[in-house]
């Protein structure tokens, strides 16, 4: 129960962020105004051992090179004096912070002589990373209702669009280590990326850092339960369970809030 409430608190952004940023009123959708720099956002909280600060790429800005950066800081946003313009590198070279650029293809780091473990099979309900284990549903993006939007999420489910495409879900979190630090970890919907840096410190407070670069122009925080589902998730797999396809749910005498949450989450 207190990993789920402290999971809900820090699903949102910090109201310290880059110049170019507004935020929604609830503070789950970030969006660059101006420019393709400036567009730094922290997790509201610091995260917990395990705990996956998960982002929804919402809508994308033609012209400009490069895209959504996403990593870990110790530094807690309201000790900075000013926002970094740039998390790469301006943010790291303060120290205690590990950023990557999302690609396609995402760094992995890789000790000598260390095999690479196979990734999970997209099918399975769960996504495993080291103790950790998180809902896949939740993970993997989703298109729009729409004539093939059933292709595009078949897609998705097998993870073969760019990284970097509107609806996919990036995510980032920290597993402890026996010998007392962490590795971080990126997941690109549904796909744990591999240690992406190690040695990460345990002892001090770890915020999600999520840079709204170039040509990502607004994000949406995900909120990830781990406790037991809700009742609107149960309802929302019964429902999907018995349908041909997500533009059939349009149809049933339903809330229009419970169609919309099960046509597009």
């Amino acid at each position: 129960a207190a990993m789920a409430a402290r999971c809900r608190l820090a699903a949102r952004f910090h109201h310290i962020h880059g110049v170019n940023i507004r935020l929604d009123a609830s503070h789950t959708q970030a969006t660059r105004v101006e420019s393709f720099a400036n567009g730094l956002c922290f997790s509201q909280e610091p995260l917990a051992p395990g705990q996956i600060f998960l982002v929804e790429i919402e809508e994308k800005e033609l012209g400009w090179c490069g895209h959504l950066r996403v990593g870990l800081t110790a530094h807690d946003p309201q000790s900075l004096e000013v926002v970094p313009e740039y998390s790469l590198p301006d943010l790291v070279n303060l120290g205690d912070t590990w950023v990557f650029a999302i690609t396609r293809n995402h760094n992995r780091v890789v000790v000598e002589g260390e095999e690479v473990q196979a990734r999970g099979r997209p099918w399975e309900p769960f996504l495993l990373i080291e103790r950790v284990r998180i809902p896949r549903d939740t993970l993997v993006g989703r298109s729009r209702p729409g004539r093939y939007s059933h292709i595009l999420d078949d897609l998705y489910k097998m993870n073969v669009l760019p990284a970097t495409a509107r609806r996919s879900r990036i995510g980032v979190l920290y597993a402890p280590q026996p010998d007392g630090t962490a590795d971080m970890h990126i997941v690109i919907n549904g796909e744990d990326m591999g240690p992406s840096a190690r040695g990460l410190p345990t002892t001090r407070p770890l915020y999600a850092v999520i840079d709204v670069f170039a040509s990502t122009k607004s994000v949406r925080v995900i909120p990830v339960d781990y406790g037991f589902p809700s009742l609107q998730t149960l309802c929302r797999l019964v429902i999907q369970k018995h349908i041909v396809h997500r533009l059939a749910i349009d149809g049933l005498h339903l809330p229009p809030l419970l169609k919309s949450f099960c046509q597009h989450e």
